[in-house]
């Protein structure tokens, strides 16, 4: 089932104060559809998201506010895990994995790895894409957050940025989704206590009596 939730990423909320609202008291109005929230930043898992259209329609219903919402498929974030986009060596202490989700379909044949800004004193670094997945790594400092916000031009599409931490913890929820063993069928308790016991056809029978 993890591989048919639908993750959801919101755009600029609970940030400086602006923009604030509790993502796990969404998640939690929106119990219908099996929504786990994923941190303050504004990520869920919708375990349960039917109807795509009408889920989101749903969704902005409950907003606050308006906001910028991307989303992508469970099974876009385990694909992109299988391709090991960073490597196995822990990056260093001042880089900070990430991915970028686009809020629709992006600018298609952009020249990878870009650097921002060019040069040794770079701040983010683009290494790849995959449909509307982009990810590489930043480093800690005042003006990343200014680069990172260039990802939008470059793709052409508005893009949501997570760290690869909150990437793992989104695919932590999937994949105990997907190993959840089934519900087990029902039974009618009013069938069960009724049920006549079952008798042989060898078994003796109570005689007549007389009248």
């Amino acid at each position: 089932m993890g591989s048919m939730a639908l993750v959801v990423f919101f755009r600029g909320i609970n940030v400086g104060g602006h923009r604030a609202f509790r993502p796990s008291a969404l998640a939690r109005e929106l119990g219908v559809y099996d929504a786990v929230n994923v941190g303050a930043a504004g990520t869920l898992v919708i375990r349960k998201p039917g109807s795509r259209a009408k889920f989101l329609a749903e969704l902005r219903r409950k907003l606050p506010f308006e906001a910028t919402i991307a989303f992508c498929d469970g099974r876009d974030l385990i694909r992109l895990e299988t391709d090991n986009p960073f490597g196995t060596e822990p990056p260093r202490a001042d880089v900070v994995q990430f991915v970028s989700i686009l809020s629709e379909a992006g600018r298609r044949g952009v020249s990878l790895p870009v650097v921002l800004p060019e040069g040794a004193e770079w701040l983010v670094r683009i290494i790849g894409s995959k449909n509307r997945l982009v990810y590489g790594v930043y480093r800690r400092h005042m003006k990343t957050i200014g680069c990172l916000g260039q990802i939008d031009r470059i793709f052409g599409a508005p893009a949501t940025t997570r760290s690869w931490s909150t990437i793992l913890s989104v695919l932590r929820i999937l994949k105990s989704d997907a190993t959840r063993p089934p519900p087990s069928p029902r039974t009618d308790p009013l069938r069960s206590t009724r049920a006549r016991p079952h008798v042989s056809a060898d078994a003796p029978r109570r005689p007549r009596s007389a009248s």
